[in-house]
């Protein structure tokens, strides 16, 4: 099964993608949605994902966002036709050992964003962060050092793409969050853009193609 919502930020994301770079949008999110809609489990349906980012070089930068919009699926979705104590399973727990080191920190963004629509809430970066993450509790402090960059820099939301733009590019290589910096930063600053304001966040991006992407993904599951 696919969830709406997950097949619509999938054609968001690659045509948004194409816009930038030579790809064949359609072919891609055509195989990218078989992969989704299949009822296998999950780590078949994630060897199945790869197979086609392995097919398609030209798309590698997106490998791991969809990998979150995968896991994103699996939550919304396929788990409708698992038992309902599933994710307490050993089978669930052994899922999780195995893709430690896969997907990216968009997957907490997008579940934050259903639970927005699912209690009919208007998203924030405060709310995300204070709310969501916890990153004030001292139970969490892995998420506030991950965070950081965002933590430090949430002034942001009431500035201009083009200031997010200035931090994105000093940030470290080696920060967690570097490459979805841009991205969630923007879209906190307006969750309800006109096209003149995603045509700003278009200009100011530092990895085009990527970047928005990533930006229309979010916009995407932004339903309220």
């Amino acid at each position: 099964m696919i969830n709406p919502t997950i097949k619509a930020a999938i054609d968001a994301a690659l045509t948004t993608y194409t816009v930038y770079e030579p790809v064949n949008a359609s072919v891609i999110a055509d195989k990218l949605k078989t992969v989704f809609s299949a009822e296998e489990d999950f780590l078949d349906k994630a060897d199945a994902l790869d197979e086609v980012f392995d097919e398609h070089p030209e798309v590698e930068d997106l490998r791991e966002v969809f990998f979150d919009l995968l896991m994103v699926n699996f939550f919304s979705a396929d788990i409708d036709r698992l038992e309902e104590d599933y994710l307490d399973s050993p089978e669930w727990a052994e899922i999780e050992e195995e893709t430690l080191d896969r997907g990216t920190e968009l997957l907490n963004v997008l579940l934050y964003l259903n639970e927005c629509s699912d209690e009919d809430l208007e998203p924030s970066l405060d709310d995300y962060l204070t709310e969501f993450l916890l990153v004030d509790d001292d139970e969490f402090q892995d998420e506030h050092q991950i965070y950081e960059p965002i933590i430090a820099n949430q002034i942001l939301v009431e500035s201009s793409p083009e200031e997010v733009n200035k931090v994105a590019e000093r940030l470290s290589e080696d920060a967690e969050l570097k490459e979805l910096f841009y991205s969630i930063m923007t879209f906190f600053q307006n969750t309800k853009p006109s096209e003149n304001d995603k045509q700003d966040v278009a200009e100011q991006a530092p990895n085009k193609a990527f970047d928005m992407a990533v930006y229309h993904i979010l916009l995407a599951f932004n339903k309220n």
